[in-house]
């Protein structure tokens, strides 16, 4: 059995500790990030792939070499997996309207997605009785998209999966341009 290392890179950058405060946080590598649904009033904000500089600097590396690895190994028609994101992005938009009238119980979430490097994360909270099999079955099959991620939760009160966002300085707004944050109709 070979160990990927690249999925407990991705996971450590994931589930780094805390509460990211907003001072310079960006989406520096301009991955797609948006906002699905916001029926669960007490879910707090993902970090996303908002990072600092430094956290940056020290990540690049490894986002270079693992964007280029899909097509070294002939797994990608494109020279590098963070080149899939933006029409992965748009195609989970166009499944979620799907599911909007084919599973309509997915709406009672409050659900942010990243798309990185053909990977779709969904950090939030679902309700107790949320789909969560047929959701993410869903976007499986959303075309180029090699994992999905599940970081949710149905129990915000006892902790989520995930750093958390914290609003409140000035930068938000910069931020918040960075990101694509239009929810789904």
């Amino acid at each position: 059995m070979t160990f990927d290392y690249r999925c407990m890179l991705y996971a450590l950058m994931l589930v780094t500790a805390g509460t990211h405060a907003e001072e310079d946080l960006q989406n520096r590598g301009h991955d797609p990030f948006f906002q699905v649904s916001s029926a669960i009033s007490n879910c707090p904000e993902p970090a996303g792939p908002r990072v600092n500089e430094a956290e940056w600097k020290r990540e690049s590396h490894h986002r270079v070499e693992h964007g280029n690895h899909c097509w070294l190994e002939g797994r990608c028609r494109l020279p590098n997996a963070f080149a899939y994101d933006e029409e992965i992005a748009d195609s989970a938009r166009r499944r979620l309207q799907w599911l909007s009238a084919n599973l309509a119980g997915w709406r009672q979430s409050t659900l942010w997605v990243t798309v990185w490097q053909r990977w779709l994360l969904v950090q939030g909270c679902v309700s107790p009785d949320f789909p969560l099999a047929p959701f993410m079955a869903a976007l499986r099959e959303v075309p180029d998209v090699e994992r999905v991620i599940d970081e949710t939760t149905a129990h915000p009160e006892r902790g989520v999966p995930y750093a958390q966002f914290r609003k409140g300085s000035s930068s938000q707004s910069s931020m918040k341009a960075d990101a694509v944050n239009s929810p789904v109709p």
